[in-house]
C-alpha cells in the first residue's frame, strides 16, 4: 500500500532534507529542523505523490488517505495535549503548500483551522485572552472564505475597514474583543450571502476543504505562470503540510517574522529581516502592515523609529541568532526563515535556501567559498547563470538629474524607467506592444504575477522587503521599491499622488531599487562595471569549463563588449547586416538589379573596400582569436524597397526606371523566402558575391596581421548547405580568393572553410559534408524551424499553449528541443567526426546563451557555443556548471 503521510516533531522525523522530491521543500526542511532539535511545531506532510493522485481521482480523497491523515492528527494531539475540534481546549492547525521548488506566494495557505462558534470560546478560556481568540477566528473565516470557498476577498476587507472607521481606529490591532466578535458576525453573514450556506462548523470538513484548496492551487493560473517563467515542471506537484498552530498574535510578548541569514539584496553577511509584534505571518508577507526591522543596525540605517526585534525582544532575538548560524552552517547556504514567537517562546516554521538577487548570489557564493563553507566549484554551481543578466545591463547614471518624488524601501536592486500603469493586465498589454512599463500597486498579490513579469519595475505603497512584491521581484530580477508609504494610489482612476503632485497612467517614471528612490521622468543610465565578486567567480568558472564561449557580433562595438565579457572569438558575424548600412545600400541594390555578371561585378567592386573595412575593424578587436564570418544569407529581395513610396527614390538613386525596378522586385519575390533562394544557393547562382566577400575577409585579415602582429583566424562559413557538392563549389570560390590575396600580399594566414548546419538533410549527410567542411556551426534557430516545421516569427501564437499542455517542455526557440533537434545535432556531430576527427563543432543560434541548451552542448561534446555579447558571461558560467555536472 502506498504511504502518503510523513510525520515530524516530538522526537519523530519520517523524512529529512534529502526528501525534497517526496515531501516538497517545506516538508523536507521541517522534518530536518525537527531532527536536529530545533523548536518546530509538530505536524505531518501529505507527499507530492498524492498531488497527482488527487487530480487522477477527480479531486477526491480516498479512504486510505483519510485514515493516514487521522493518524497524523493524532500525532499532533499526542504532542500538544490538545484535541482537534474539542470545544474546551481545541487544537488549531495550519495547512500550507510545499512544492519541491520554492514558489513564494503562488499557492494557498490556511491558518487557524479548527475554529468554529464553539472552539473559539474554548480558545478564549484556555488562553485567557478573548481578543486573541476572536482575532484568530475572524482571520480564519476571512482566509478560508478567500482560499477555499473562493468568495470575494474585497468584501471582507471592506467590512474590516468599516469596523475600524466606525470605532475611529487606524490599526487592526486597535479592535477589541467585542469589536472582533461583532466583525465575525458580519463575516458569517457575508459567507452566507455569497456562498448560500453557513460558514462550515465541522472542523474535519474545514480540514479537507483546505487540503483540497492547497492541492488545487497547484493548477491555479498564477502557479502555472510562475512555473512557466521558472521552468518548473507541472508533473512535480505540491505537498501539503499540516502543522500545529503557534500564535504571534497573543499580545506584546508575541510576534511573527521573516528573516534571511544574509542580505538577499546585496549579499552582505548580516541578519536581514522584518517582524511584527502581535501579528500572524500573513501580515508580514502580504504587505498588509509595514513591519519593523530585525536588527538595531538595520533600523538605524533606515532612520526608522519603531524598535527592532533586537531591542524589543533581546532574549528571543539572541536565541534566533543562534538558530540562524546553525541553519546556515547545516545547509551550507543562505537561509530564508519564517518564525513565530508565542508569549516569549520561539518557534521555527520554515527554512529554505533564500531567493536572492544576482548581485547577492555572487557575493554570497564567493564569500562562502572564501570562508571555507563551500568549495570554489560549489560556488560556481550556486549562481543561476540567467540571473547574471541583472548585472550586465546599464544602471542609473549617478550624475544625472533626478526629480525625486519620494523614497520607499529598496526591495530589489537595479533601476528601470517606464510608463506608469496601475494594473497587471494593462502592464502585460503595453509590454507586449513594446512599451516599457512600471507597475504601480498599493500592494501586489499572487494574481499580479503576469503584470510583474511584463513590467520593467514594480512600485508598491505598502509592504516590506519580505513582502510578496519584494520576493517575487528579486526572483525575477525586476527592480522593486516597496512600502513607499507617502504615495496614494487610485488604481481605478489611474493616478498616483505624492507630495502634492500627480503621476497619471502613461506618465514616465523611474525607480531605483537599490536606493528606494521614485522619480518623475526618465533618468539616463550608465554601463555596469564587471569586477569584484563577478570577476572572481568568472575566473573560477573558466577554470572549470571545457566549452569555449564566443559571441555573435558584427559591429566593432558588439565585438568590444563581447571581448570585455570574456568572449574567446566571434562565432557568428552576419554580413548581411553590413549591407543594410545607409551608405552602401545603393551599391547593394545596384548589384541586385544588374542584368548580367559584368554589371554585378562593377557594383561588387564598389562594395569590396567597404566590406574590407568592416572586417578590419572586427579583426582588430578580435586579433589573435577565431572569427567566424557567415557569407551572405538572406534572399536578395530583402534589400529592395517594399513600399510604393520608396520605389521612385530607389530608382532615381540606381539610375533606372521605376517600372524596371518593380519588374526586378517582382522577379525576386518569393512566397516562402526562408526556404527559398538564399544562403549558399545565392553563392551557387552568383559566385561573384561570395568571391567579393571572401576577398574582403582575407585582405582585412592580412592588413590586421601585418599591422598588429596578431593574426586573426578567419573561419568562412557557407550558410544553408544541404549537400556535399554545394559546399565543394563554394569552398573552391573561397580558396581561390584566399590564394589570390596571399599571392598579392606575400602573406599567408591560417583559415578554415566550413558550413552552418541548419537543415535536417545536412545533419543526415554530415559525413559527406565533412569531407569538404573543416567546421560545423549549428544554426539552431533555423535548424529548429526546419526540423519542427514551425516559423519562429509566428510560433508565439500557439507555442505557449503547447508548453502548457506538455507537447514541448519549453519553448523550443528559447531552449533547445533536445529530443528532436538535439538528436539531429548529435547525429551530425558523430558522422562529421567519423569522417574528419578534428572537425570543429559549435552552435551559434540564440540557444548559445541558454543554460539548458549549453548543458546539452557539453553532453554532445561540441567545442564551443556562441551567444549575444551580453550573454557571454551567462554562457561561461553555464558551460562551467555543465562541465561540473558531467564530472559527477
Amino acid at each position: 500500500m502506498t504511504h502518503y503521510v510523513y510525520r515530524f516533531g516530538g522526537g519523530v522525523s519520517d523524512g529529512g532534507k534529502g526528501d525534497r522530491n517526496l515531501l516538497g521543500g517545506k516538508g523536507a526542511n521541517l522534518a530536518e529542523m525537527a531532527s536536529i532539535g530545533l523548536p518546530v511545531p509538530p505536524g505531518f506532510t501529505i507527499s507530492t505523490e498524492f498531488c497527482d493522485v488527487y487530480y487522477q481521482e477527480g479531486r477526491a480523497f480516498p479512504d486510505g488517505l483519510k485514515a493516514e491523515v487521522a493518524t497524523g492528527i493524532a500525532h499532533i494531539e499526542g504532542i500538544t495535549g490538545k484535541v482537534f475540534g474539542d470545544a474546551t481546549d481545541p487544537l488549531l492547525v495550519s495547512v500550507r503548500s510545499g512544492a519541491r521548488a520554492s514558489m513564494p506566494g503562488m499557492m494557498d495557505t490556511v491558518l487557524n483551522l479548527g475554529l468554529n462558534d464553539a472552539t473559539v470560546e474554548g480558545l478564549a478560556a484556555t488562553s485567557g485572552d478573548a481578543r486573541f481568540a476572536w482575532d484568530s477566528y475572524r482571520r480564519f473565516i476571512q482566509m478560508y472564505s478567500d482560499v477555499v470557498l473562493e468568495l470575494d476577498h474585497a468584501a471582507f476587507e471592506d467590512a474590516l475597514e468599516i469596523a475600524k472607521e466606525d470605532n475611529g481606529y487606524f490599526l487592526d490591532t486597535d479592535l477589541t474583543a467585542p469589536d472582533l466578535q461583532k466583525l465575525v458576525g458580519e463575516y458569517k453573514k457575508l459567507v452566507e450571502a455569497q456562498w448560500g450556506k453557513p460558514f462550515p462548523q465541522d472542523v474535519h470538513d474545514q480540514l479537507w476543504g483546505a487540503v483540497g484548496a492547497v492541492f488545487g492551487s497547484w493548477q491555479s493560473e498564477r502557479a502555472k505562470v510562475y512555473r512557466r517563467l521558472n521552468d518548473i515542471p507541472a508533473s512535480w506537484g505540491t505537498a501539503v503540510n499540516i502543522q500545529a498552530m503557534v500564535f504571534g498574535n497573543m499580545g506584546d510578548t508575541s510576534a511573527t517574522g521573516v528573516a534571511f541569514t544574509r542580505d538577499p539584496a546585496i549579499g552582505t553577511r548580516a541578519y536581514y529581516g522584518e517582524f511584527l509584534i502581535n501579528a500572524q505571518g500573513e501580515d508580514v508577507v502580504a504587505g498588509i502592515r509595514t513591519p519593523q526591522y530585525l536588527t538595531t543596525a538595520a533600523r538605524e540605517a533606515a532612520g526608522a523609529k519603531p524598535l527592532s526585534m533586537q531591542e524589543a525582544m533581546p532574549v528571543v532575538f539572541a536565541e534566533l541568532a543562534k538558530v540562524f548560524d546553525l541553519l546556515e552552517t547545516h545547509y551550507r547556504d543562505m537561509q530564508d526563515i519564517e518564525f513565530t514567537v508565542q508569549q516569549g517562546k520561539l518557534w521555527m516554521l520554515q527554512t529554505r535556501s533564500g531567493k536572492r538577487t544576482a548581485k547577492a548570489a555572487l557575493k554570497i557564493a564567493v564569500d562562502m567559498a572564501e570562508e571555507g563553507l563551500i568549495t570554489r566549484d560549489e560556488a560556481v554551481a550556486r549562481v543561476d547563470p540567467q540571473a547574471l543578466d541583472q548585472l550586465l545591463h546599464p544602471t542609473l547614471d549617478p550624475k544625472a538629474v533626478r526629480d525625486v518624488l519620494t523614497k520607499g524601501l529598496p526591495a530589489s536592486p537595479g533601476a528601470a524607467s517606464g510608463f506608469a500603469v496601475f494594473d497587471s493586465d494593462t502592464a502585460e498589454k503595453r509590454a507586449a506592444a513594446g512599451d516599457s512599463v512600471i507597475l504601480i500597486r498599493t500592494e501586489t498579490s499572487p494574481e499580479d504575477i503576469h503584470g510583474m513579469h511584463a513590467a520593467r519595475g514594480i512600485l508598491t505603497a505598502r509592504g516590506g522587503m519580505t513582502s510578496h512584491a519584494a520576493v517575487v521581484a528579486r526572483g525575477m530580477g525586476r527592480p522593486c521599491v516597496s512600502g513607499a508609504g507617502s504615495i496614494s494610489i487610485d488604481a481605478k482612476a489611474g493616478v498616483m499622488r505624492v507630495a502634492g503632485r500627480e503621476i497619471k497612467a502613461g506618465d514616465m517614471v523611474t525607480i531605483d531599487g537599490t536606493t528606494g528612490e521614485v522619480m518623475a521622468g526618465e533618468v539616463p543610465t550608465v554601463q555596469p562595471e564587471v569586477s569584484g565578486d563577478f570577476a572572481a567567480l568568472m575566473v573560477w568558472a573558466d577554470a572549470a569549463r571545457r566549452l569555449k564561449v564566443r559571441a555573435n557580433a558584427e559591429t566593432p562595438l558588439d565585438a568590444k563588449v563581447a571581448r570585455e565579457f570574456g568572449a574567446e572569438g566571434i562565432g557568428l558575424c552576419r554580413t548581411e547586416h553590413m549591407f543594410f548600412d545607409a551608405q552602401r545600400i545603393t551599391n547593394v541594390r545596384q548589384m541586385i538589379l544588374a542584368e548580367d555578371e559584368a554589371l554585378r561585378r562593377v557594383a561588387l567592386e564598389k562594395l569590396l573596400p567597404e566590406q574590407r573595412s568592416d572586417f578590419v575593424q572586427l579583426f582588430e578587436v578580435m586579433a589573435g582569436l577565431p572569427v567566424t564570418i557567415r557569407l551572405l544569407d538572406p534572399p536578395l529581395h530583402e534589400f529592395l524597397p517594399h513600399e510604393e513610396s520608396e520605389f521612385a527614390d530607389v530608382a532615381a538613386a540606381a539610375g533606372i526606371a521605376v517600372d524596371v525596378l518593380k519588374r526586378r522586385a517582382a522577379e525576386l519575390h518569393e512566397f516562402n523566402p526562408m526556404l527559398g533562394h538564399r544562403g549558399c544557393r545565392l553563392g551557387v547562382t552568383y559566385p561573384e558575391i561570395y568571391e567579393m566577400q571572401a576577398r574582403a575577409i582575407f585582405e582585412a585579415a592580412v592588413l590586421v596581421a601585418q599591422k598588429s602582429g596578431a593574426a586573426p583566424i578567419p573561419e568562412v562559413m557557407i550558410p544553408l548547405v544541404g549537400t556535399r557538392r554545394e559546399l565543394e563549389l563554394m569552398k573552391t570560390v573561397v580558396d581561390k580568393a584566399a590564394q589570390a590575396v596571399f599571392a598579392d600580399t606575400g602573406t599567408t594566414l591560417e583559415y578554415l572553410v566550413g558550413t552552418m548546419i541548419e537543415l535536417p538533410r545536412a545533419c543526415l549527410m554530415a559525413g559527406e559534408i565533412a569531407e569538404i567542411g573543416e567546421f560545423f556551426s549549428f544554426g539552431t534557430n533555423d535548424l529548429t524551424q526546419t526540423t519542427l516545421g514551425v516559423s519562429r516569427d509566428d510560433a508565439s501564437r500557439f507555442l505557449t499553449t503547447y508548453v502548457e499542455r506538455g507537447i514541448y517542455a519549453r519553448d523550443p526557440f528559447v531552449s533547445l528541443d533536445v529530443e528532436g533537434v538535439g538528436q539531429l545535432i548529435e547525429m551530425a556531430a558523430a558522422r562529421g567526426r567519423a569522417t574528419r576527427p578534428d572537425i570543429k563543432l559549435g552552435i551559434c543560434g540564440e540557444h548559445g546563451g541558454d543554460p539548458a541548451s549549453i548543458a546539452f552542448c557539453e553532453g554532445a561534446g561540441l567545442d564551443y557555443v556562441s551567444a549575444s555579447p551580453y550573454r557571454v558571461p551567462i554562457a561561461r558560467l553555464a558551460a562551467a556548471q555543465a562541465a561540473l555536472a558531467a564530472r559527477k
